[in-house]
């Protein structure tokens, strides 16, 4: 049955009652008609006060043993609640849609987030010590008073943390997720003032104020150029509040405008396939950033980033990856234990020939499943992600061209041409992997239209990345008129078949502004059966022509045996 869009009801219901908002999330029906006058929604509405969330901590220990021992939160097999009735996810507080659809230029990609400058030159005013993370670095102040939260490189692998999170912060800009601002720069120990309160902890639990001989010691442990100076990874604080970051099950219960499960939302389901893709491992609370701003009216709204997305590819922050990241999770009870015991059984990544490069550490693509990967760490919103869900981010990975992933790589300035060429490589090879398992799952139509002459068009995104082998027989649309106020569906005239993907309407599909067509839209193939599964489209006619307000694919259920 057709249902009104989730965003839609919570919308209608946000300024009422929280309970309305609960039930509206959770999926039951609302009275009135399929579609509105603007659907389908562009932006995820914002519309309460957020004046009274607060600051929160998730501990890291908390964190890791939920997800790793429990399953939390909400694992139905249901459509992502975060998507409009075009089965596409709104520009919000967490997602801007990009690509597809967008052509990013090498200078948008080389700028990502960045709005500002990078630090100003001169003198740097050491604040306080790194608040969390493994890398060394600290937090300062530069010449202009603009915060900045600087990390720099492991001593034995220079450039290598640095790069990685510099490509992988434009990387996931261009998906769409909101990232802070990181520049690369350079510093000396000489140019570093201690601030009158920037304090350090000490054994036994006592504060004193940092001296010279602290700073040298973060400094130790950091890669150092022949010159004396450190090449820096500066993250400028962000405009607005930090309030901690954001769980990826249940919501924020001092937030109404985070109404949606994050379980349920696409935007984080989504990050099984682009996790895949960048090896993104490093999956948790205390890598995300909630933050309370102000509009120009004076409301509050919190945006959520996802802060850092530096573990990808083959190197962490100390060094490369360690052998299993990706492959598995950092307890598997059954496997654990026949490991420790017999040292079996033996997985296709433990005989991995990588390339290994100091710069890009262990990364590769020749024993690369992209269902099979996995964090370090379990999430209910990747165990969550459905055909429908990954489908919709493949076609994200997979509008990545080649010199567009060139163009990235150059943000991290490598200093090896050759270890720039292999992540790039890597990173195409596993593109195309990404296109190859999730095109096959279910079937990849995209990009619907209706002309005002009746000719219905789409695209078979398989077919037109080149990723799998054209064994399409054919389409058939049927036909239908819809009934946007009891939502049924009346057939009208024979069903269209074609080998390419363009069908014409029967007679009689109409003209009426305000109207409504419904197309059950099938693809046959002689390999892939998935395929074979409807997509169903809704058309609403206006003075123009006909417009695209629905998609409904059809999913299959979720495979138990990938729900590790």
């Amino acid at each position: 049955m057709t249902t009104p869009s989730l965003l839609r009801r919570r919308a209608r219901v946000a300024a009422l009652l929280a309970l309305v908002a609960s039930s509206a999330a959770l999926g039951t029906r609302a009275a009135g008609p399929t579609y509105f006058p603007d659907d389908p929604i562009r932006r995820e509405p914002s519309s309460q006060d957020a004046s009274g969330v607060a600051e929160w901590d998730i501990p890291l220990s908390y964190d890791l043993a939920l997800n790793l021992f429990a399953r939390p939160g909400d694992l139905r097999d249901v459509r992502a609640m975060d998507v409009n009735t075009a089965d596409e996810v709104p520009d919000s507080e967490w997602f801007t849609n990009r690509v597809p659809g967008t052509t990013l230029t090498a200078d948008a990609l080389a700028r990502g987030p960045v709005t500002h400058d990078g630090p100003a030159p001169g003198r740097f005013t050491v604040v306080r010590a790194k608040p969390a993370g493994v890398s060394p670095g600290f937090v300062l102040r530069d010449s202009k008073n603009v915060l900045w939260f600087v990390q720099f490189d492991a001593t034995k692998y220079p450039g290598a943390a640095s790069a990685a999170s510099m490509i992988a912060n434009r990387l996931f800009w261009a998906l769409g997720y909101w990232q802070v601002e990181y520049h690369l720069g350079r510093l000396k120990l000489d140019d570093l003032d201690i601030g009158e309160k920037a304090l350090v902890e000490t054994p036994s639990g006592k504060t004193r104020r940092l001296d010279k001989a602290d700073l040298q010691r973060v400094l130790d442990n950091a890669a150092k150029d022949a010159d004396g100076s450190y090449r820096m990874l500066a993250s400028r604080g962000v405009d607005g509040k930090p309030l901690g970051g954001f769980k990826y099950t249940g919501t924020r219960p001092d937030d109404p405008n985070d109404t949606i499960p994050h379980e349920h939302r696409r935007v984080l389901r989504a990050l099984k396939v682009f996790g895949a893709w960048t090896n993104l491992v490093d999956m948790k609370a205390g890598n995300t950033l909630d933050v309370l701003e102000t509009r120009e009216n004076g409301r509050k709204i919190v945006r959520h980033y996802l802060q850092d997305v530096g573990s990808t590819f083959g190197t962490g922050a100390l060094g490369p990856r360690e052998w299993d990241e990706g492959y598995e999770y950092l307890f598997e009870k059954d496997l654990t234990l026949k490991r420790f015991l017999f040292g079996l059984p033996i997985k296709p990544w433990q005989t991995v020939p990588y390339n290994e490069y100091p710069e890009i550490g262990r990364f590769s693509a020749e024993a690369f499943v992209p269902e099979a990967w996995v964090p370090r760490v379990p999430t209910t919103a990747i165990r969550n992600a459905r055909a429908d869900d990954t489908f919709w981010a493949a076609r994200r990975v997979m509008a990545f061209s080649d010199d567009m992933i060139r163009e990235l790589v150059k943000v991290g300035r490598l200093s090896d041409p050759a270890a720039a060429n292999e992540l790039a490589a890597v990173l195409m090879q596993r593109r195309d992997r990404i296109g190859q398992a999730y095109y096959a799952a279910i079937a990849p139509l995209a990009d619907f239209a209706l002309d005002a002459g009746g000719s219905l068009t789409f695209v078979n995104e398989a077919t037109r990345s080149r990723v799998l082998p054209n064994t399409t027989t054919g389409y058939t649309a049927r036909w239908a008129r819809f009934d946007n106020a009891t939502g049924t569906a009346t057939p009208f005239g024979e069903s269209s078949s074609q080998a390419e993907a363009r069908l014409q309407a029967p007679a009689g599909l109409g003209s009426t502004p305000g109207s409504f067509v419904q197309v059950e839209l099938t693809c046959t193939s002689t390999t892939y059966p998935a395929w074979q599964q409807p997509v169903r489209l809704h058309f609403r006619r206006d003075a123009s022509g006909w417009t695209l307000v629905g998609v409904q694919r059809t999913t299959p259920t979720r495979d138990p045996a990938l729900e590790r």
